[in-house]
Order: structure tokens, then C-alpha cells, then sequence
């Protein structure tokens, strides 16, 4: 075999790192805390900004309209009934729009759109929840935005009253809500303790006030430290923040304050994203000073230097982007081999079953993706109509699940025995492992290790780990 075109299944030396790797790992999930290697001109060679992050796979642009509210009918149906699920509530409105976002939301100060759209949120959890014998048991509830504490507390607390009646919730269901500190009210905090709430999330984004003004999110550290504290106070005990980096006028300077100011507050975990920016996509982004976003170079040191200041502050990384406590469910989840990925990224849910509610989302029901019409009006006349709002989904076929578990196994533990996970499928590896034509370079600069099928990323590139996880992406590099 020529040098050019090298097997990514030989062993050899791989085998020692391979033993290599695995003993760092072992340390890593007992605890030992490592520190980031600084982004190189490697990352750089490797590093793509288009690639997807792997939430799901296939991703939403293989989503078709072949698949609608009656195959989403006939999957809820089949569902099995003894099976917990996790549920997903959108609510779509923000008090004021964040030039950075990239979800779709609408902008509103007047509750009457807010109660309005819940009367059909709620028509569309006794249409969904008809379709199956019995109650199913719920395990995991999110509310997500939007700004989901933008809804009235006692409108919450129906919703909530209502989700309980229609599903059987489990006594250690975690319910979970997004907030935005500059609009959360000791009232909502309050709604939140009774609605039984256990775990919110912060968007705090940035703490330098010169970012937040070029964002359009300006928010003091006092706002963040009162929503914490009435949070707490109000038996809300799990806390999350959403920190960025790859902003406006954003430095490392910057970003290790900013980090440094949310750590001494204490929250359980932290997701670090950094920022999108598709002005042709999202017509609020077009507001923001392209000239002012840092380079790919620049952002990998942003985000190595917020890495490096949580983990220094006790923190573990949590595959790519998170970073936990501990003693967080993340963190345990992780140790234990049992992380997950979702469309809300990383998670310690187990359910095979995602059901979401509201324009836009995405559930997963055992044979494959749903996904709720976009614009709230075709999503509003679905409801009304008395039909379910699905516009488009994808139904899995089973080398797209092993592709799934491959991808999902390198994202949350920077490894996956492809010949294992194959197996489990009864699917044969060998076509799989040869057409990852982008596996090769990976491995040939040292960014992988390959020993018998067994991929390992190496800790000190996780920069490049979507990268990775690429290479086994079907449907990446296909012709439009």
C-alpha cells in the first residue's frame, strides 16, 4: 500500500497510544483536571466553521416534507407505553431582540400575543397527548426560547398544571427553563418554585459592557447575581450559564473576566458557545460590525482561555463545548460512559424519546425526526385546524443510526469502537470505516489515533472534534 493511502484501521504504534489515551481518560473522568493546549496551525488546517455540531444526525437539512403529521400521528402512536420520554416547549418571544441570535423568535411587549399563542401550545399538548392509550411517564421537561419566563406566572403555572395532567411525570423529573436575567421577576422566581422548576439557565453571553452593547444584550453583573440569588432562594437549586465567545470587539482578555465573574457565582454547569454569524440567514445580525468579529484564529484562543479559567476553577469539560461540576449530572453521566447529545446539546437524558411542542420544534420518535412548521401563523392554523403542526422530518434508516451512535460517541467521549457500535446494529463496519475518506488526513496529523476501528481523538484537539465526527457524516459532502 502506498504512503498516500494508508489504512485507518492498522494498528502498530497506534496501539501504545491507543493505551495512551485510554490511561488519560480514565484520570480525566476520575477527576483529574487537565489543562487546554492552545489552539495551533494544525486546528487551523482542520478547523471548518461550516461544519454541523452534531446535535443530531442526520441534521435538520436532510429534514423532508415526505415526512408530516400523520406519519408523526402513526410514530406517536407506537410508542411505547411503560417508556419515559422527555418533552420540549418553545415559546418564540423575547422583550427585545439580541443582535447575535439565531433562533427564531418574535419580539413582544404585549402579554395578550403571549396568551394568545399559549391557547394554541396547549391545543397542541391534548392533540399530541391523544394519540397515545395512556399517560406516558415524563422524565425530563425543557423550556426553551425565546425567553420561556416571558410567559405570566399564573399562565406558567397552568401550562405546568396542564403538562401533569396529560403526562404521568416521574417523582424525579427534572424541569428545566431558560431565562433571561434582565426581565426575570421575584413573581416568575416564585411561579417557578411551585411549578416544582429544579433547573434554570442563564443567558449571560458576555460580562464586558462594551460586547453588550454591540450585541444588544446589555446586562449588568448585579442583574445575573439577583436572578441567581432569587433562583436559589426559591429552591431553583441547579444553575446554568451561556457564556460566548467570537463576539464584536471580544478579546482573551475579555473572555477570561467574563469567565472569571461567572464562576464566583457558582452555577452547576456551563455551555461556551461560540457565535454564528449568517447575516444572510438572520436579517438581525446584519446589525452587527462584521469588521469587529475576531478571526478563526482569535476564537480558538477565546474559547482555550475560557476553557483553561473553568477548568482551573474546578470545573470538567464536558466534550466539546460544556463544562460541569463535579458532582453535576453531566459530569456523572460522563464518568459513567452514559452522556448523551441532543438537540439541546450535551445531556444526561437517557429517553430515546424527544416530544416538542411549538413553531419550529424538533422531537424524536423512535423511527425517526419530526419537526413543527417554522412561522408561528402556518404552525397557529395547523392546531386550529385540529391536525399536529409536523411540516417536514426524516425517518432513520439503520446505517443512519449507526452513523448517529458513531458521531454521538465521539462528541461526548472523544472516542467510539466503530466494529462495537457496528455490531449492535448487525451492521458490517468494513464499507463504513473505508469511505471516511476524512478520517485519513485526521489520523496522518496526529489529530486521531486508530487501532482496530477504535477511533480516539486526542484531548489536546478537541478544538476539531466536529471534524471528526465528519468524517462519518454520509451526507456532508454530497452534491446538492
Amino acid at each position: 500500500m502506498a504512503d498516500g493511502e494508508k489504512s485507518i484501521t492498522t494498528g502498530g504504534s497506534h496501539s501504545i497510544q491507543r493505551e495512551k489515551t485510554r490511561e488519560i481518560r480514565t484520570s480525566s473522568r476520575s477527576g483529574w483536571r487537565r489543562t487546554i493546549t492552545p489552539p495551533t496551525s494544525l486546528h487551523a488546517k482542520h478547523y471548518d466553521a461550516r461544519l454541523p455540531w452534531y446535535t443530531i444526525y442526520p441534521t435538520v437539512p436532510e429534514f423532508s416534507p415526505t415526512v408530516g403529521a400523520e406519519t408523526c400521528e402513526e410514530w406517536l402512536k407506537g410508542l411505547p407505553a411503560g417508556e419515559a420520554v422527555s418533552l420540549y416547549l418553545h415559546v418564540p418571544f423575547c422583550r427585545s431582540m439580541c443582535w447575535y441570535c439565531g433562533f427564531p423568535t418574535r419580539i413582544t411587549r404585549r402579554e395578550a400575543s403571549i396568551v394568545e399563542y399559549l391557547a394554541v401550545l396547549r391545543e397542541e399538548i391534548r392533540l399530541v397527548a391523544e394519540q397515545t392509550p395512556q399517560p406516558l411517564p415524563v422524565s425530563d421537561v425543557h423550556f426553551g426560547g425565546g425567553t420561556p419566563t416571558s410567559i405570566p406566572p399564573a399562565d406558567f403555572l397552568a401550562l405546568m398544571q396542564l403538562l401533569r395532567r396529560r403526562f404521568a411525570f416521574k417523582k424525579a423529573a427534572t424541569v428545566a427553563v431558560e431565562i433571561d436575567p434582565r426581565t426575570f421577576t421575584p413573581k416568575m422566581a416564585e411561579a417557578l418554585e411551585v411549578a416544582e422548576v429544579n433547573r434554570a439557565s442563564l443567558g449571560v453571553q458576555s460580562f464586558d459592557l462594551t460586547v453588550q452593547t454591540k450585541i444588544n444584550r446589555v446586562q449588568c453583573e448585579a442583574v445575573v447575581t439577583a436572578a441567581v440569588e432569587n433562583l436559589r432562594r426559591h429552591k431553583v437549586s441547579r444553575i446554568n450559564f451561556d457564556l460566548m465567545y467570537g463576539l464584536p470587539h471580544q478579546t482573551v482578555h475579555s473572555c477570561v473576566q467574563s469567565a472569571t465573574t461567572a464562576v464566583a457565582m457558582r452555577p452547576d454547569r456551563l455551555a461556551v458557545f461560540g457565535y454564528g454569524h449568517v447575516p444572510s440567514y438572520r436579517k438581525n445580525q446584519r446589525l452587527i460590525d462584521e469588521t469587529a468579529l475576531p478571526d478563526a484564529a482569535a476564537r480558538a484562543e477565546q474559547a482555550a482561555a475560557i476553557a483553561d479559567t473553568l477548568i482551573a476553577a474546578g470545573y470538567c469539560q464536558i466534550g466539546l463545548d460544556h463544562f460541569a461540576l463535579p458532582d453535576d449530572e453531566l459530569a456523572l453521566a460522563q464518568r459513567a460512559g452514559r452522556l448523551r447529545r441532543n438537540s439541546l446539546g450535551y445531556s444526561a437524558d437517557t429517553c430515546p424519546t424527544l416530544i416538542g411542542f411549538g413553531p419550529s420544534a424538533i422531537g424524536r420518535l423512535g423511527k425517526g425526526y419530526v419537526q413543527n412548521e417554522i412561522a408561528q401563523s402556518s404552525y397557529s392554523r395547523h392546531i386550529a385546524a385540529g391536525h399536529l403542526a409536523t411540516s417536514r422530518g426524516y425517518r432513520l434508516s439503520v446505517e443512519d443510526r449507526v452513523r448517529a451512535d458513531i458521531i454521538e460517541r465521539l462528541m461526548c467521549d472523544l472516542e467510539a469502537d466503530v466494529p462495537a457500535i457496528c455490531a449492535a446494529h448487525g451492521f458490517d463496519p468494513t464499507p463504513l470505516l473505508d469511505r471516511a475518506e476524512r478520517l485519513t488526513p485526521l489520523a496522518e496529523d496526529g489529530i486521531v489515533d486508530i487501532d482496530n476501528g477504535l477511533v480516539i481523538v486526542r484531548q489536546e484537539h478537541v478544538f476539531v472534534l466536529r471534524s471528526v465526527a465528519a468524517a462519518f457524516d454520509a451526507y456532508l459532502d454530497r452534491s446538492p
